[in-house]
């Protein structure tokens, strides 16, 4: 997978060990102000994967991806369609520290991390991948189309036969409550439904593959 056109010295290690290595990463700046590293959280493998841009402040206390207002967010429009943090999606961001202020993450401070995340999605095997924010779009897709553009289009993951959906972030959302038909917070629900339609597809599909290896 040449997901970030560079070379990854992480290939032959398990999730585990991956994971102690971001630990005590210190490849970029960001290391110097994190109070935790925000790896990922979600079951390996999983059908669902999100990666946003970075951890805010509550992230970076509790070393959870999206636990703050936005990810409280993210997780009600998730539930509306049944899907169930953590069981049900694996969540990580380009960056696994805190930038300062809660600016966007730097291109170099993406780079650094980018091996992380090209092992989360190689371990975590997604049929799906969700990309919130414009931050995280340029990063994985490197497309510079804007966000009202690219959302709720299904992508290809380069060099991979994986889905990806650019939707809006849902710190975007939480700028923007309206719901009325148009809106992002209106247009976003009909992207989570037919990420939720997808998904009930590859589980019917991986379902039959199972009843016919029985036979």
């Amino acid at each position: 997978m040449d997901l970030f056109n560079q070379e990854s010295d992480l290939t032959s290690l398990k999730y585990e060990e991956i994971e102690k290595q971001a630990q005590s990463c210190k490849k970029c700046p960001l290391a110097k102000g994190r109070t935790k590293v925000v790896f990922g959280n979600g079951p390996v493998p999983c059908n669902l994967m999100l990666i946003g841009e970075a951890p805010g402040a509550e992230e970076d206390i509790q070393g959870l991806p999206f636990v703050g207002r936005a990810g409280q967010l993210l997780t009600q429009i998730l539930a509306a369609v049944g899907i169930k943090r953590p069981d049900d999606i694996y969540i990580a961001n380009t960056v696994k520290c805190r930038p300062p202020e809660n600016r966007a993450p730097l291109v170099a401070e993406q780079a650094a991390c980018a091996p992380y995340l090209e092992a989360q999605i190689r371990l975590v095997k997604p049929k799906i991948i969700l990309l919130a924010g414009a931050p995280a779009v340029k990063a994985i897709l490197k497309s510079e189309e804007p966000m009202t553009i690219l959302r709720g289009q299904w992508l290809k993951l380069p060099g991979t036969d994986i889905s990806v959906m650019p939707i809006f972030h849902p710190a975007y959302l939480l700028r923007n409550p309206s719901k009325d038909k148009g809106k992002p917070k209106w247009l976003t629900w009909q992207d989570i439904q037919e990420v939720k339609n997808a998904l009930d597809y590859y589980k019917k599909v991986s379902e039959l593959e199972k009843g016919s290896t029985k036979k």
